[in-house]
């Protein structure tokens, strides 16, 4: 990826300001793009805008508040060339809970900022994408949408729903030149995965180990890039976990 792919394309990335995201940020920026940190983290979103330079800009996104993903769609269109050509949904959360034992708000709560927050994200871009004569958003769905874990009741939900959303979306939104995909990150070493057993958790995948948020990136890059005959797809980034379980042969 040269520094010349993506010039003159502006994006913006939700929940940008630390792991998967900022590797979004680094990845689009690096690859010429004017670069949107959306987050409700000021403090690191705003020190890597400063490190990114004349290519990035901060703006404050509680993606559950679609006045603000309205202001961060006017701070994309004033920032670069005019135009929106990439959105990259990636803001989530995890709280692990019970399903006996689940507060309904943190089931809300999850909901809210994995799900509804992609489709307000969606739905803010839409004119402004019409108005350049396309683009292209990449959701965050996950392998938990395929292998879905206990505890994670609302996360899995949300996850799940993510590529219907993708689908739709996507057959909504071709007739205007605008592509649809998600990716399905695997176990990434980021700040949700802390705590992990890396070696047991990876231990029966084909790539035993942990992904890096580089590599999630490397895929959004090539969908937003390279993908352009492909749309509402889901692609797996995943170190083959979802391929089955695998055993060490001598």
């Amino acid at each position: 990826m040269t520094s010349e792919d993506l010039a003159g394309k502006t994006a913006i990335v939700s929940g940008g300001a630390r792991g998967i995201g900022e590797a979004h940020c680094r990845a689009l920026a690096a690859a010429g793009a004017t670069v949107i940190i959306g987050d409700v983290l000021r403090e690191e979103g705003e020190a890597l805008a400063r490190e990114l330079g004349d290519r990035a800009r901060f703006a404050e996104l509680d993606v559950t508040d679609r006045e603000q993903w309205a202001e961060c769609v006017g701070i994309a269109l004033g920032a670069g060339t005019g135009t929106l050509d990439i959105l990259v949904n990636n803001a989530g959360i995890n709280q692990p809970t019970p399903i006996e034992k689940m507060p309904a708000e943190t089931w809300d709560r999850v909901l809210q900022i994995n799900l509804t927050g992609h489709f307000n994200g969606i739905q803010a871009v839409i004119p402004a994408m019409r108005e350049s004569g396309g683009g292209s958003i990449v959701n965050t769905a996950s392998i938990t949408a395929v292998i879905p874990p206990s505890q994670l009741a609302p996360y899995v939900a949300s996850k799940m729903a993510i590529v219907g959303l993708t689908q739709i979306a996507a057959l909504e939104l071709g007739q205007y030149g605008i592509r649809v995909n998600a990716l399905q990150p695997g176990y990434t070493d980021t700040p949700m995965m802390k705590g992990g057993d890396e070696a047991a958790i990876t231990s029966a995948m084909p790539i035993r180990r942990y992904g890096r948020p580089e590599e999630v990136a490397d895929m959004m890059l090539y969908l937003v890039t390279r993908a352009t005959y492909t749309t509402g797809s889901v692609l797996p980034v995943d170190g083959g976990a979802v391929a089955g379980v695998g055993y060490a042969v001598d």
